[in-house]
């Protein structure tokens, strides 16, 4: 048994860069449409910001636009991860606090469920970094 538990380890650290490079990817394709959505009209975001008291409504749309934006190119590549991860997590917190929480746990009823995954997949990012699938990773190995 312990033969084959030493055996089945082996096998995983072949894969053992997937589990990072899925958290990226996923990420990234979560931050996409709302990124968009975001850029698609700015001004309508400008206003919904506003209209739940958020100071400087305006530049916390473009900063929340551009952040996800930023965060999806950096998360597909890899490349400076545990850095917008940073403000990629007070994006999910003010979201969780300002509009899901309300609404409870579930995300079938708008509540803070999905962002507070992405929270947790982004301090993961935070504290491993990008993984060996990384344009991070194929610089660093450069130098």
């Amino acid at each position: 048994m312990k033969e084959k538990m030493k055996q089945l380890i082996e096998k995983l650290k072949l894969i053992e860069f997937l589990p990072l490079l899925i958290i990226r990817l996923v990420l990234a394709y979560g931050f996409y449409e709302p990124a968009m959505m975001k850029w698609k009209d700015i001004n309508a975001i400008s206003d919904w910001f506003a209209g739940m008291n958020y100071p400087l409504p305006k530049l916390m749309a473009y900063m929340a636009a551009g952040t996800e934006a930023i965060g999806v190119v950096f998360l597909t590549l890899g490349f400076f991860t545990r850095m917008i991860s940073i403000p990629l997590m007070i994006t999910m917190l003010v979201a969780i606090f300002t509009v899901h929480y309300a609404n409870g746990f579930s995300a079938g009823d708008n509540g803070f469920e999905i962002p507070l995954y992405y929270l947790l997949m982004l301090f993961v990012l935070f504290v491993y970094g990008p993984g060996k699938i990384s344009l991070q990773k194929l610089i660093c190995n450069k130098k």
